[in-house]
């Protein structure tokens, strides 16, 4: 396949990608994963230094952006909360000009998805997501790709996302799903329910794809036939005063062994984005036992691919950089 013109582009959330274009992505995160399992680096960002930006910490996208970036021959600069004076003492504006003269690229993980908006508006170089409180693209491919080494293909293949149906990263599977032809579903109690402008969106996107949507609260409906269930965490980074009520209200739709059985298929996988609670050997999980999204007897066990799916999260960032700057 032919690469698309990506050069120069920035990489925000997945609705300002052709299905085309995502498919290219995961054919180059593949294409460098093959490359790096058989001991070949690349240098194809040599010379090129890259601003990594973090509102929130983190471990798979600062490990994964930071050794792709050491993988193509690129310098990676992390610039933590405390580092810089963004927002601060200085707009995001004038940071985004200052960076974009000095740097070749530019990752933003934070909170505010205008922040990354703006970033990208003024830097003059491509801004990648790492993650906002409305989208989390490179997470998706990381997913999408685990998905489609698992079963060969996309199109048809059922994913079915359990929890909060409002987060980051149930609104990129819907987007992400529905551009690749896939039966995507989100499964959350009807007040968590995505909304429903992103819903017609994704619907109309899936009618041109033929892909499938779906959304309910019912956990037997949503999760049958499926090839793959995916949740997250019940209360995101900054939520944590929310805890008892996402509790109270995401019980019934924990990830366990039956609604893996569900499913209908015994060759259904589990996914997760992670960090997950999964047993009480973290200190909010011994705080709160019942926090846990998924048991630990699925995420532990065979049906599970949360860490081929973490990998992944290096490739396919690898190809986002990759593409956005030289091509």
């Amino acid at each position: 396949m032919a690469a698309p013109p990506l050069v120069g582009r920035n990489f925000l959330k997945l609705l300002d990608f052709t299905p085309g274009e995502i498919r290219y992505l995961l054919d180059l995160a593949a294409r460098l994963k093959a490359d790096r399992r058989s001991g070949r680096r690349g240098r194809s960002l040599a010379g090129k230094s890259i601003a990594l930006i973090f509102e929130k910490p983190s471990t798979r996208t600062r490990c994964a952006f930071t050794v792709a970036c050491v993988d193509e021959g690129a310098h990676p600069e992390y610039l933590g909360k405390g580092d810089i004076q963004l927002g601060k003492k200085e707009t995001v504006a004038d940071t985004a000009r200052v960076l974009g003269r000095m740097f070749d690229g530019i990752q933003f993980r934070g909170f505010a998805h205008r922040t990354v908006e703006e970033l990208a508006a003024h830097a003059g170089v491509p801004v990648w997501n790492g993650l906002t409180d409305a989208w989390h693209p490179t997470q998706i491919l990381a997913d999408v790709l685990t998905v489609r080494e698992e079963f060969g293909r996309l199109d048809g293949i059922a994913l079915a996302y359990a929890g909060d149906g409002r987060n980051n990263v149930a609104r990129s599977t819907l987007v992400g799903g529905a551009k690749l032809g896939m039966d995507v579903r989100v499964v959350a109690p009807a007040s968590l329910h995505p909304e429903p402008e992103l819903v017609a969106t994704v619907r109309a996107i899936a009618a041109e794809t033929g892909g499938k949507v779906t959304v309910t609260d019912s956990v037997e409906e949503g999760v049958h036939g499926a090839h793959a269930i995916y949740t997250d965490v019940w209360a995101s980074m900054g939520e944590e005063d929310k805890i008892a009520e996402r509790i109270a209200l995401l019980k019934d739709y924990k990830v366990t062994r039956r609604m893996m059985e569900l499913t209908g298929r015994p060759e259904a996988i589990f996914l997760h984005c992670l960090p997950a609670f999964h047993n009480l050997e973290t200190d909010l999980a011994r705080q709160f036992p019942e926090i846990c999204e998924v048991e630990d007897e699925v995420f532990e066990g065979p049906q599970s691919r949360v860490f081929e799916e973490a990998e992944n999260r290096l490739h396919t960032i690898k190809a986002v950089m990759v593409a956005t700057l030289v091509g």
